[in-house]
């Protein structure tokens, strides 16, 4: 994801979306994955140098990235999407303050999974595959993914706040997918999110991705298994639960009633009445975002009178 925190620090971006060709090219990228130069000119309808300066502003701007492959003709420069989710904060909201905090998907505090489940460092499997036994191996902590057909994994996030300090807004940045025996890309489920047991709301992901390869699994990862998941972002502040910017509960900040003496658990789990597709999260050692769980906590700084 890419964060503009400040506008002024999201000019390049601007300016390399206030292109309609260039709005085009992302669109191709996003329905392709990738493509060559080549491919995004005959796609467009242009020439090779009509659209390399367009090209360049992409990947100056972050949006995009590009490697170098040999092909049938020589070098050819394989384009594709840096990132897959653009968040621009727009307004300040009195005198906040933020810390940011990474913690590997196989750090969680609690569970409860059933098959198909289990968890991988980048090294090995741990263990065996589903065998929920295994979800308490000291190991677990390193695990870079984590899957369960059933269940929950629940996260101890870090309360750094002072008797001064109000919480203002969480958010929650992670890579997930549902989990399907192999991987079926189109396996809906149903993925609900809690913090103290405060159910925020759900998120149905569309399936478990496959047939190409996550940018960072380790070159030991059966290629017949899942690969990558979709990246989300999962606020809660005083206006709502939000995905993406999409409300998707009434649940506020204030619903959790936190302040700077009381645990933060967060907890994302496989609903039990609707579409029990099952839950997979990435660690920065596999899927295609190099970022385990990252929680973020806004908050704002009472004047004392």
């Amino acid at each position: 994801m890419i964060y503009i925190k400040e506008l002024r620090s999201g000019l390049n971006i601007f300016k390399a979306l206030s292109s309609e060709i260039r709005i085009e090219i992302l669109e191709l990228l996003t329905q392709y994955d990738s493509l060559n130069l080549h491919e995004i000119a005959e796609k467009l309808g242009l020439t090779n140098g009509a659209i390399t300066m367009h090209i360049k502003k992409l990947e100056q701007s972050g949006l995009i990235d590009i490697t170098t492959a040999v092909g049938k003709h020589g070098i050819q420069k394989i384009c594709y999407l840096n990132e897959d989710m653009l968040s621009v904060e727009l307004r300040k909201k009195g005198a906040e303050n933020v810390y940011e905090v990474e913690i590997k998907v196989g750090h969680y505090c609690d569970y409860h999974a059933e098959p198909t489940c289990g968890l991988a460092t980048k090294d090995s499997i741990i263990g065996e595959f589903d065998n929920p036994r295994y979800f308490a191996d000291p190991q677990h902590i390193n695990a870079g993914m984590v899957w369960l057909t059933k269940g929950f994994l629940e996260y101890r996030i870090p309360n750094y706040l002072k008797p001064n300090q109000r919480f203002s807004e969480l958010q929650f940045i992670m890579e997930l997918s549902s989990e399907a025996p192999g991987f079926n890309n189109e396996y809906p489920s149903d993925i609900v999110f809690s913090v103290n047991n405060v159910e925020l709301g759900i998120w149905t992901s569309p399936g478990d991705f496959g047939n190409v390869k996550g940018t960072y699994n380790p070159e030991w990862w059966p290629p017949h298994l899942n690969q990558y998941g979709l990246i989300k972002l999962l606020r809660i502040n005083e206006n709502g639960t939000f995905i993406d910017g999409c409300l998707i509960s009434n649940v506020t900040i204030g619903d959790i009633q936190l302040h700077e003496n009381k645990d933060i658990k967060f907890k994302i789990g496989v609903s039990e009445t609707g579409q029990v597709g099952g839950l997979t999260i990435y660690g920065q050692n596999f899927g295609n975002y190099k970022q385990d769980l990252i929680a973020r906590v806004i908050y704002n700084v009472v004047e004392k009178f």
